[in-house]
């Protein structure tokens, strides 16, 4: 079976060592891999994951253009193992423009991180961008719930995404760690009947610590099987993408959690390759 990581992250090469200590420091939380794109592919040859969706965001408008044609130039080297999508920022005035570029580019959808980008994802900078998306057959990938690395911040809650679907409609909308990580209890009250996909980034196992004592044992724990798979019945399979945020999560772990569920054969492979590859619209 052919296995699709849709939620993954990379870093320049020049940059990788500095973004991973950061963050690192940031969520209290080990990587597992040095952040590169040669660190990703070592990590999937291990894993067995055939190709990897690579999400890049923009923290500020000025690396919107960069990153955008940066990620097109990737997915010409990496054909058939990496795809990246592009990126926008909220803040970017040529979104309009910016976006028909990104379709041009072939990069199928961007991602965006509301914390990241200090705006809620239901403000009236995002909704230009989903409309925008809506018109182009984008898609869209959102961080959703809490951050790690950023404890207290609300700026991209499950009652936002739903605020974003009222007032723009159904689009190729994804909301990554299963509708809002560690919102899980009311994602089902809030999202469903939507029509969103959920990604499974960052969101099985446990959360692995730094040895800094910012985590006690009972805050590492994520979701168990029997939590994903209630939010896999109401969603459906057909609405559900295997992602790992690596290097956030042991892609392994994350796609052993996922074979092992009670699952049909028809039903992981919908998780594990089918949902990703329709949606991206991606070759065999």
């Amino acid at each position: 079976m052919t296995v699709i990581d849709f939620h993954t992250h990379t870093f320049p090469d020049k940059i990788a060592r500095k973004a991973i200590a950061s963050l690192s420091g940031k969520s209290h939380s080990k990587p597992f891999t040095d952040g590169t794109v040669k660190g990703l592919k070592a990590s999937m040859q291990r894993s067995g994951i055939d190709r990897s969706v690579i999400l890049p965001v923009a923290t500020s408008p000025d690396q919107v253009e960069k990153i955008n044609t940066s990620a097109a130039l990737l997915n010409q080297k990496h054909k058939g193992t990496l795809f990246s999508l592009g990126c926008i920022h909220p803040d970017y005035e040529k979104v309009e423009q910016e976006m028909v570029r990104i379709k041009e580019l072939g990069l199928r959808g961007i991602k965006i991180h509301p914390v990241y980008q200090n705006t809620d994802l239901d403000d009236p900078r995002f909704l230009r961008i989903f409309r925008q998306a809506k018109k182009l057959d984008l898609v869209v990938v959102t961080h959703t719930g809490l951050d790690i690395g950023y404890p207290g911040q609300v700026k991209c809650s499950p009652q936002m995404a739903r605020h974003v679907v009222e007032k723009v409609g159904i689009f190729r909308f994804v909301l990554a760690h299963m509708g809002g990580w560690r919102n899980w209890n009311i994602v089902p009250e809030i999202l469903a009947g939507t029509g969103v996909y959920l990604d499974t980034a960052f969101s099985t196992g446990e959360i692995v610590p730094l040895n800094d004592g910012y985590w006690n044992e009972e805050q590492l724990p994520m979701m168990g099987e029997e939590e994903m798979m209630n939010l896999i019945r109401i969603f459906g399979s057909d609405h559900i993408l295997f992602g790992t945020d690596s290097p956030w999560s042991s892609q392994s772990e994350s796609l052993h959690f996922i074979q092992d569920l009670p699952l049909t054969k028809v039903e992981k492979e919908q998780i594990l390759c089918q949902n990703a590859r329709k949606l991206l619209q991606l070759e065999e």
